[in-house]
């Protein structure tokens, strides 16, 4: 089947150039990264992760979303996911190999990464990260091929595809979960040192993930009219709008915490995020605007004739990511870090460099998915047009 990936139409062709240049002018910023050390970002000694582990997080749980379209399909045997379940699991190797290649980036030097492999230390959480994206990526990788494979045959897929299926289920919410724990294992970071933050980051997950897949697909169908299905799109909807519901909870879960128990640790970081600390409010307008946006969508989706309306549900799928982006992503980082354990702020945004470098991976991570859904496009056009007999 890949051979369907080599053939297609020029808008096809033209994405895979734009992306290839993307990648390869940001390349040559990594080519400068590996020449000149993380110097070049807006790390120091007190903000050591950034936006490249921001990155790493969120894509995380666009991986680990997935799991909202294998539930039902497999478990519940919800057969309106029919056509999405494929589209979610390739996006989930697309993000797992972003999430691989965000790690790759950040320390520096690429080489450093055998160390973790040379030298596995099963008391080190970044040791058990690796294992569960790695595992997480081979079991999509083997379920997506093989249920496509048999698709395309027009045969059931083997047995001992579904123990794998339920596996994957488990190991999606493992991956979130260990990559929450990354965070929360760490004593002098305030914002992260919370027994919620593993819930929080699935919930955020549930409802970014499928609405970023949501957005794509309407993409793909604007331009290649595949339809997924009215009843599909409406189910994933109402996923999302609870998730979105729970993700806003939790969060205010922690406000709560936080100033009621009057904990200077607990409530500075949050302080430092939507107002400011000592002066630096560097952070506080991404931050509002991350509730903003993220409220907004909640509000937006709530009602079901506003949700099942496509004018209305793009700009709320559109408003939840940006926010949820902003949220688990550099305010999840900057929060943990500042201020530090002395009291005292020290100022990070990614450098330019940065940026061009992490647009290095997205450009990867799109080429990849690209292809992944075209070869599953050709072969359902190719089934329901009984042409590959």
């Amino acid at each position: 089947m890949l051979e369907k990936a080599l053939k297609g139409s020029p808008r096809y062709f033209g994405a895979l150039i734009v992306l290839l240049v993307i990648m390869g002018v940001c390349s040559g910023f990594y080519l400068y990264q590996l020449n000149n050390g993380l110097m070049i970002t807006g790390l120091s000694r007190d903000v050591s992760w950034g936006f490249y582990i921001a990155q790493f997080t969120y894509m995380v749980g666009v991986a680990a979303s997935a799991v909202m379209l294998v539930l039902p399909y497999y478990f519940h045997h919800y057969k309106a996911y029919s056509k999405l379940i494929i589209m979610g699991e390739f996006l989930a190797i697309a993000a797992v190999i972003m999430c691989m290649g965000f790690i790759v980036i950040d320390l520096g030097q690429p080489q450093r990464l055998m160390n973790v492999i040379l030298h596995p230390t099963p008391n080190s959480i970044l040791f058990w990260d690796m294992m569960v994206l790695t595992g997480y990526l081979l079991l999509n990788v083997v379920i997506g091929w093989t249920t496509l494979t048999a698709y395309w045959k027009r045969v059931t897929p083997p047995g001992w595809v579904k123990p794998l299926v339920y596996l994957s289920v488990i190991w999606a919410f493992s991956i979130h979960t260990v990559t929450a724990f990354l965070y929360a294992g760490l004593p002098g970071r305030h914002y992260w040192l919370t027994a919620i933050l593993a819930a929080r980051f699935l919930s955020s997950a549930f409802c970014s993930g499928p609405a970023l897949l949501m957005l794509l697909i309407l993409v793909v169908k604007r331009v290649t009219g595949f339809d997924p299905g009215k009843e599909a799109m409406k189910s994933l909807s109402t996923t999302i709008t609870y998730a979105m519901c729970v993700n806003v909870f939790f969060f205010f879960l922690e406000v709560f915490t936080s100033f009621y128990s009057n904990i200077p640790g607990h409530k500075d970081p949050l302080i430092f995020l939507f107002s400011g600390f000592e002066g630096h409010t560097y952070m506080t307008p991404f931050m509002w605007a991350a509730g903003v946006l993220g409220l907004g969508s909640m509000f937006m989706l709530i009602p079901y004739q506003w949700r099942y309306n496509t004018k209305v549900l793009v700009p709320a799928l559109i408003m939840l990511v940006i926010g949820t982006w902003l949220d688990k992503g550099m305010g999840l980082i900057t929060g943990g870090f500042t201020p530090n354990p002395f009291e005292r702020v020290t100022e990070y945004l990614p450098t330019g460099p940065e940026l061009m470098v992490a647009t290095m991976i997205y450009a990867l991570g799109f080429i990849i998915l690209t292809i992944l859904w075209k070869v599953a496009l050709e072969v359902r056009a190719e089934v329901e047009n009984g042409l590959n007999n």
